[in-house]
């Protein structure tokens, strides 16, 4: 299973009242959590299943299903990670915490858990942001999904802020420094040496409709819009795409465009652009 099965299986069964469709199957009472629980099935082909064979289904595909703590959400056995994201109004950007944009997602990674590094034999997945706009009726207006490759810098470039932003912090004299996964830790503040500060990170990226605006403007007449952008390499190695442009649908539409390589915008990538309406 990869990101073609999950489109095909979006359009043939578009669910866009998300809450109500997760609660009648005693899944999901927030918004949050019912996204998370329809790009599963979507992924999985496990929409229609029952509670037991759906989760029979999702641990066939599925070799890791995340915490709210670390990312990514899920991972598919030998293919791509995905991390799920709402949001409530198409301009907002996205919270990512104390977690760096990730162009990949690598199992030497700190900020994943130990039950996804050992999930299965892996070093380097592509990562899928699949980002919901949720309204305040619990209505899916607009979903997308779009790689971290496309979507974000390498690894470097976050590292490298958060090394020297964590080094200045660390060079103030005078206080006393734990050691820290985050930017900072200053221990032993007051004269009875009982409090302590934590100084982290709280990472944002603008959403991809933000960020993809050159290329994709989302039609204003319909309910819901899907946006997918898959960049020409990642397009060649799936085997199944032939399925997807076969695929009968007059609100189906697959473009060719060129897209900014994130770590050099002066650099235009290959890609396909893929968007459903209804």
């Amino acid at each position: 299973m990869n990101i073609i099965n999950a489109i095909i299986t979006l359009v043939q069964n578009p669910v866009t009242e998300l809450v109500s469709h997760y609660q009648n199957r005693n899944r999901a009472n927030q918004a949050g959590d019912a996204l998370e629980q329809y790009i599963k099935d979507v992924f999985s082909g496990s929409l229609n299943l029952s509670e037991t064979e759906r989760i029979q289904r999702h641990s066939e595909v599925f070799s890791y299903l995340g915490n709210n703590s670390n990312p990514p959400d899920m991972m598919l056995k030998n293919g791509d990670a995905i991390e799920v994201k709402k949001i409530e109004s198409p301009n907002s950007a996205l919270a990512l915490n104390s977690s760096y944009p990730k162009a990949k997602l690598f199992a030497h990674s700190n900020m994943i858990s130990t039950a996804c590094r050992h999930a299965e034999n892996w070093q380097e997945k592509d990562l899928i942001y699949a980002v919901g706009v949720v309204n305040k009726q619990n209505q899916l207006k607009q979903l997308c999904m779009v790689y971290g490759e496309d979507y974000c810098a390498d690894e470097e470039c976050y590292l490298r802020i958060k090394s020297t932003i964590k080094q200045g912090v660390e060079n103030i004299s005078g206080v006393e420094f734990a050691e820290t996964n985050e930017l900072g830790r200053v221990n032993r503040i007051d004269p009875l040496g009982v409090t302590y500060l934590r100084v982290r990170g709280m990472w944002g990226i603008d959403n991809p409709w933000s960020v993809f605006h050159y290329v994709y403007q989302k039609d204003t007449r319909k309910a819901f819009n899907f946006m997918c952008l898959i960049n020409e390499n990642k397009w060649q190695s799936l085997p199944n795409t032939q399925d997807l442009l076969n695929l009968q649908n007059n609100n189906l539409i697959i473009s060719d465009i060129q897209i900014k390589n994130p770590n050099n915008p002066a650099q235009l990538k290959n890609a396909k652009l893929i968007c459903f309406s209804r």
